[in-house]
């Protein structure tokens, strides 16, 4: 376990004091791993963990798994004087200040896209336990309110995921206020739409959902939407709950709402989850799926290997490093030979990780000649080569550019190896 925690981790971590800390001497005992990732200048961050020391501190004291964890903060500070000043009001130890290039690779590798986040993972392999830790502190009742940690966290210790099924039992909701068993999803393709009436995009994509939700009922697949509300009153999800045909979990059952946004690591609305008849999830890219698909032939959108760069799908490209192919191609169909020739690699690559039980690593658009094209260019600051082959990276700021007369398989495939094995020298975007 020592050996994957220092690849993880590195050699060395640091406390409050300024004092090293061997990351073999963590512990034989450790099987969760917290990694929190934050911000001293940013105030949710800073109420968060005042909750997290209080929540850190009642664990190690009354649990009976309290060897078992340990929290690590990974920041994202620019000022290292503000971040030693934070790592003050800590109790758990931190990533060197200057260490930005493991900080960069644990913000990839479990997709953080806003701060705070709590991320638990298995100690002897890294594998995301619960991606939304932020939820497993909010839920915990506070002293006043119970006789000891036991009675929650430490009975759900390491907080699991949980099959839908169960995490979903209960009465389930319709607009003209009958309710239904959620047993009753059994054998539906199932979509869970985390959104809210205050949100924007949340009703813009409510409006197209509606349709692709009729659409695919009136072709005759067994399909089902749960309504999982953000909204800031009972009032607010009345409302917005009437213009929906489908199911919602009831806005008075706070619990459930909440472990249904702890089971899929909800950070941010709207976010729509595709779940197959056995309850398995397809993807957690429905948003992206329905805008792309508004005649549903794609039903239940499995991902694809290679998806062809456009305004709905670009968001994904903040998600974690995306490798893109640009070709001099402006009709519709002239793509078709980019997709077929990264498609092996993008294959293989899936294939790996999901037999690992991982999130892929990268992810394979190509892109013609359009404005979207255009923007990404300039944004990135890209030659106008055609074909250009690079891997972005936005968050990390970095890009990695192929600039090679012919792109063969053989390119593609050596170009994706150095990059997982960390070979190819970025530059910044």
């Amino acid at each position: 376990m020592s050996e994957f925690l220092v690849n993880l981790l590195g050699e060395r971590l640091v406390n409050g004091e300024k004092a090293e800390l061997d990351v073999h001497a963590l512990g034989s005992k450790l099987s969760l791993l917290g990694l929190y990732f934050g911000c001293s200048l940013n105030g949710p961050c800073k109420q968060f963990n005042a909750s997290l020391c209080e929540f850190y501190s009642k664990f190690k004291k009354s649990s009976e798994h309290k060897d078992k964890l340990e929290i690590v903060f990974i920041s994202s500070d620019q000022d290292q004087k503000q971040w030693q000043d934070f790592l003050q009001e800590m109790q758990w130890p931190a990533l060197p200040f200057k260490d930005r290039h493991k900080k960069m690779k644990l913000w990839n590798k479990y997709k953080v896209t806003s701060i705070p986040s709590l991320v638990f993972v298995d100690a002897a392999t890294g594998k995301v336990v619960c991606r939304n830790g932020l939820l497993v502190v909010r839920d915990d009742p506070k002293e006043e309110s119970c006789t000891g940690l036991e009675q929650h966290a430490s009975l759900e210790f390491p907080w699991g995921p949980k099959p839908f099924a169960e995490v979903v039992d209960g009465p389930l909701l319709r607009n003209n206020r009958q309710t239904t068993d959620s047993s009753a999803l059994e054998g539906s393709y199932v979509g869970v739409y985390f959104s809210a009436h205050w949100c924007p995009p949340c009703r813009s994509l409510t409006r197209v959902l509606v349709e692709s939700y009729r659409k695919v009922k009136e072709s005759g697949h067994k399909f089902e939407i749960v309504f999982v509300s953000a909204d800031r009153s009972e009032e607010s999800f009345t409302q917005y709950f009437s213009e929906m045909p489908w199911l919602a979990v009831p806005y008075t059952d706070e619990a459930r709402r909440s472990r249904l946004n702890r089971l899929y690591g909800i950070q941010g609305i709207p976010t729509l989850i595709l779940l197959d008849t056995e309850g398995h999830m397809i993807t957690r890219q429905g948003r992206v799926e329905i805008l792309n698909d508004p005649d549903c032939r794609l039903f239940p959108w499995h991902p694809r290997p290679v998806l062809e760069l456009s305004e709905s799908n670009a968001v994904q490209l903040h998600e974690g490093p995306c490798l893109v192919l640009f070709v001099d191609a402006e009709e519709e169909g002239e793509l078709e030979p980019a997709k077929e020739l990264i498609q092996p690699i993008a294959e293989k690559i899936m294939a790996k990780y999901k037999a690992k039980e991982e999130e892929t690593p990268l992810l394979f658009f190509v892109a013609g000649e359009d404005d979207m094209s255009d923007s990404l260019r300039d944004y990135t600051n890209l030659p106008e080569a055609a074909p250009l082959l690079t891997i972005l990276d936005m968050s990390a700021r970095a890009k990695y550019v192929k600039d090679v007369e012919e792109i063969t398989p053989a390119v593609v495939e050596q170009f994706v190896s150095d990059f997982l094995a960390e070979k190819l020298k970025p530059e910044p975007i």
